[in-house]
């Protein structure tokens, strides 16, 4: 019996170190690399807003401040904010009630065309206006009048539309989860419609839409691609810093303007995260979902306005597939391949890049988050707590002073870090670490939903924790993973903000070959190359949902065998 025991403790003692050690790894990794490639480089910028030629000091920010440019600047990025966000949250509001809780057909049309924005860069939205809108644009010529699309207008609508996407999908799952039986009670008490959408639908849908406020109002002053391409003389934030990095090399007053707009970011951030908190807070277990009846009025209205936005979204991005086959717009309406044979910019080499750059970002970035969730779980919740803040904090950060961080910490030779510097894997990494918020809180909501006692089983059968993440957790949270792979995919094929600052004359991504392509005059061009990258990105999609629904099919038949 004494031997048995002897010879048994070590296999124990060996089994719980290996057990350690891949916690500490799964931990240990994903938490340095958001300490090498996150908080060091925001550390960074806030050094280089407070340097002063060889010492610190607030010099900088009082130049900033004094000037007259920076005023106008933060003027326009607010009152764009505000206009799109008041916009897009009730032009959101109405598909998603129309989506949740009216009676009607095509919906799922509704739900594909919304989606749209989502799978191109910002500014292709500002390139369809400008096709649609511009000076020779088809409904000026049609109207024969010459509409200024240039600046506020034209930046208010493109932002509007990119931004209407979030607002349908955040106040829509605010709206779904609605309890039918609030409904069927108001209705035994002799409630009109119209009582029951101010007593109960508004109110219980608030924080979803004060979510989506906040959201659109982030993406909006952050944006810089359409404020790039139809922004003209209306200069925003994102553009200031563009200009005093690129145009005067001024790095230190790029970080200041950076600084200056992370303050309303966070902001907005942190409200949005309470928003969404109590949300959370205020929702119930068991829940009747709501089927509505049909009721004309309310239905056919909400349907027509939902069209007709969803009209006006296929409108800019088709006219911008359109405008690529044209011959020569607008005097040659005939149709032609001649502008996607592509010569400026390195031609297509940026679109094989940006495929490669998303897919490693797509692949590294799901194995780190899968690593953190599993390792996190191990943890204590006074270790993991810290942890989860610093995995959610990417989100509060734009994308334009992410990559404003990066050029500063890895263009310095003072660092290692430098050898990454021009490199697409830096790209790749700036790409995970932008959006690795919403990869890292989806894994953890499949964490959540995974039952303790199918670990706690194959535990007591003796399974280590690497070989439980293996055949329990990660075939449970597959369908998480496989959102997060194609979202990390998608978002950096499209993404303009957090890359324009790294490509180099033998680097580049397809978002910034678009801009400059635009830039040359070569719009024709720009809304082909355009083209190919929402192919790429809508194979992307087909192929999601293609992978879902094999995983669920499968699902289905192991639970019926």
């Amino acid at each position: 019996m004494n031997t048995t025991d002897q010879t048994s403790r070590p296999a124990l003692h060996r089994h719980f170190d290996g057990d350690r050690l891949l916690t500490l790894a799964c931990v240990g990794l994903p938490l340095l690399g958001l300490i090498l490639f996150f908080a060091y480089p925001m550390v960074i910028v806030f050094l280089r807003s407070i340097t002063v030629e060889d010492s610190y000091g607030i010099g900088n920010y009082t130049e900033v401040l004094g000037s007259a440019g920076f005023w106008r600047a933060t003027r326009h990025s607010l009152a764009m904010g505000g206009a799109t966000t008041v916009l897009s949250v009730f032009l959101g509001f109405i598909i998603a009630h129309g989506l949740y809780r009216c009676a009607f057909r095509g919906k799922w049309l509704i739900r594909s065309v919304i989606v749209l924005p989502l799978l191109a860069p910002s500014l292709v939205q500002a390139l369809g206006l400008i096709f649609l809108l511009g000076r020779n644009g088809v409904i000026s010529r049609a109207l024969g009048v010459e509409i200024e699309i240039y600046g506020f207008w034209g930046l208010l609508i493109a932002n509007t539309l990119y931004a209407l996407p979030q607002a349908v999908m955040i106040i829509g799952a605010a709206l779904v989860l609605l309890d039918a039986r609030t409904y069927e009670a108001a209705e035994v008490m002799g409630a009109s419609p119209w009582r029951q959408f101010r007593d109960l639908t508004l109110p219980a849908a608030r924080f979803g839409v004060l979510n989506a406020a906040f959201v659109c109002f982030t993406i909006t002053i952050t944006d810089f691609g359409n404020a790039a391409v139809i922004g003209g003389d209306y200069s925003v934030l994102a553009t200031e810093i563009y200009s005093q990095v690129v145009g005067q090399r001024n790095f230190n007053m790029g970080a200041v303007v950076g600084i200056m707009l992370l303050l309303p970011t966070v902001i907005s951030y942190s409200i949005e995260r309470q928003a969404m908190k109590r949300q959370q807070a205020g929702q119930t277990t068991g829940q009747v979902a709501y089927q509505p009846s049909f009721a004309p009025l309310r239905d056919l209205s909400m349907a027509a306005v939902s069209l007709v936005i969803c009209a006006a979204i296929v409108a800019v991005i088709g006219i911008v597939v359109y405008a690529s086959f044209v011959k020569l717009w607008p005097y040659n309406m005939s149709l032609s391949f001649k502008h996607y044979n592509i010569t400026l910019a390195g031609g297509y080499s940026s679109l094989w890049m940006t495929i490669l750059v998303s897919l490693a970002a797509a692949v590294g970035g799901t194995i780190a988050v899968f690593m953190l969730g599993l390792g996190l779980r191990r943890l204590p919740q006074s270790l993991a707590q810290p942890i989860q803040i610093l995995a959610a904090m990417p989100a509060a950060v734009p994308g334009m002073v992410l990559g404003l961080a990066y050029i500063l910490t890895f263009n310095s030779t003072a660092t290692p870090l430098y050898l990454l510097y021009g490199t697409a894997a830096l790209i790749a990494i700036v790409n995970f670490y932008h959006y690795h918020t919403q990869g890292f809180l989806t894994v953890m909501t499949g964490f959540r939903q995974l039952p303790s006692a199918l670990e706690e089983a194959a535990g007591s059968l003796g399974a280590g924790l690497g070989r439980t993440a293996r055949d329990i957790v990660a075939p449970f949270i597959a369908p998480m993973l496989v959102s997060v792979f194609f979202f990390l995919f998608m978002r950096s094929m499209v993404t303009l903000s957090a890359v324009v600052f790294l490509t180099t004359p033998n680097l580049s991504v397809a978002a910034v070959t678009i801009m400059r392509l635009d830039d040359a005059g070569l719009t024709s061009q720009a809304a082909a190359f355009s083209t190919c990258v929402m192919a790429v990105v809508c194979v992307a999609v087909l192929s999601m949902k293609a992978t879902l629904a094999l995983m669920g099919r499968r699902s289905r038949s192991k639970g019926t065998v």
